[in-house]
């Protein structure tokens, strides 16, 4: 996985049935072989996934390293926290819900949105700003 030539997964795409799991694990292997490029791994985001499933972020980028990802997801349900599947559901939605929590992130939040695309007020979570950052296709949202 090379992050200086193209962009991980969107943390919208599902895999094993969590949210964000395929982006962690581009960004995770990118970062072992030294592509990271601009993205952060362990991100904020990825912290809110790692932690949900109590895993580290040093043991999950070791388990996945030369591993597919039907591997990794089947490593990540036998080491993480047993989780029902309203659970799992439970958080996907809070996590693809997530928006900045306080002032000083919302000023940051509207000061990169607005640099991508000035139009685009009605983007106000985190995973619908990275779709759009990397040019995926965002569906406009209803106000409030």
């Amino acid at each position: 996985m090379d992050l200086t030539t193209s962009y991980p997964r969107s943390p919208r795409q599902e895999l094993g049935g969590f949210a964000h799991l395929a982006r962690m694990i581009d960004k995770a292997k990118a970062s072992r072989a030294g592509k990271l490029g601009e993205y952060i791994y362990p991100c904020p985001l990825d912290r809110r996934l790692l932690d949900f499933l109590e895993i580290t972020p040093e043991r999950f980028s070791e388990a996945i390293d030369k591993k597919k990802d039907e591997e990794i997801v089947e490593w990540v349900r036998k080491e993480m926290r047993p989780r029902s599947k309203e659970e799992i559901a439970a958080w996907n939605k809070s996590f693809l819900s997530q928006s900045p929590d306080n002032d000083e992130k919302w000023a940051y939040f509207k000061k990169l949105r607005d640099s991508i695309d000035p139009s685009r007020t009605d983007i106000t979570t985190w995973p619908d700003l990275l779709d759009l950052d990397e040019k995926r296709s965002v569906p406009l949202r209803k106000a409030g």
